[in-house]
């Protein structure tokens, strides 16, 4: 059996390149489509985003996912981020010229040193064999085992979302059988209260009265849900059968749209306080659903 899968997740891999450990870390949130946007050192941008686009396309189909290639810092490689220290300096004294001239308070955090030293970073060996087979053979095995973890996060998490949306779909299934007891016997309610204010009003009706059968028959034909309801049904049958399959979102998203407009078209038909008030909360937890459906890929 297939799942479905959050649009969140979160992958990383590394790979050596003659000696150097570098890491590749893939992460995603939320989006209508797919959009990839790759990082990687200005050496190896061109090669590394001709590379890594294919393997993500052919594995996701939805979310922004973001693929940063860089150096990896906790195995320490002093030779490949070298920098021209000098330049850093330089730049600092200058930005906090300009601090002190504009009258703001300015102060140096390892974050904005780090970014300098990108921005001043000294070409490497390493750094600069792009085209090389062994480079396409590193960085595309790394990214295919960082892809493997990103993927696994994100069925761990589509398991959760399935659960969550099971459980709300079996609340608007209970809500709606209430609907169907609530709706029942709505004409003959309808019949009675007219005979009621009828006799009321001293008036004799014949309940074979072409007219008083009319107004039976255009009242019946203005509160019948029947259609409403099966379509509903049909439509909890197809998002229980979505959730065993994957790249299912937006098709769930469009049912849970249908979900909404049924409902719509129940409580503009209702004659009944309580088929009302369980319209309402039906369609608060129509907007349940359709909130964690917006998190499948």
């Amino acid at each position: 059996m297939q799942t479905i899968r959050s649009m969140t997740g979160y992958g990383r891999a590394t790979f050596l390149l003659e000696g150097f450990p570098f890491a590749v870390e893939i992460n995603s949130v939320n989006q209508r489509g797919l959009a990839v946007s790759v990082s990687a050192p200005p050496e190896w941008a061109s090669a590394a985003e001709r590379l890594v686009m294919p393997l993500v396309r052919e594995r996701i189909c939805r979310g922004k996912v973001a693929v940063a290639i860089r150096a990896d810092l906790s195995a320490g490689t002093p030779d490949v981020f070298s920098w021209n220290e000098a330049a850093v300096m330089r730049t600092i004294l200058k930005m906090t010229d300009a601090a002190n001239a504009a009258g703001i308070d300015f102060s140096l955090s390892s974050e904005m040193y780090l970014r300098l030293a990108e921005l001043h970073r000294t070409k490497s060996g390493v750094l600069s064999c792009a085209e090389d087979a062994s480079f396409a053979a590193a960085l595309s095995g790394a990214v295919c085992e960082a892809l493997e973890k990103f993927v696994e996060m994100r069925e761990r998490e589509g398991a959760f979302l399935r659960t969550d949306l099971l459980a709300r779909l079996d609340k608007l299934k209970t809500l709606v059988q209430k609907i169907r007891d609530f709706s029942a016997g709505t004409v003959e309610h309808f019949r009675d209260a007219l005979l009621a204010r009828l006799r009321h009003l001293n008036l004799e009706v014949d309940l074979n009265d072409e007219r008083f059968v009319r107004e039976l028959s255009i009242f019946a034909d203005r509160s019948d849900i029947s259609e409403e309801l099966t379509r509903l049904e049909s439509h909890f049958a197809q998002v229980a059968a979505c959730l065993d399959e994957c790249d299912c979102g937006r098709k769930l998203d469009f049912i849970c749209q249908e979900i909404l407009r049924e409902l719509n078209t129940i409580g503009s038909k209702a004659n009944n306080i309580e088929v009302t008030r369980c319209v309402v909360e039906a369609k608060n937890e129509q907007e349940r659903l359709r909130e964690q459906v917006q998190n499948i890929e």
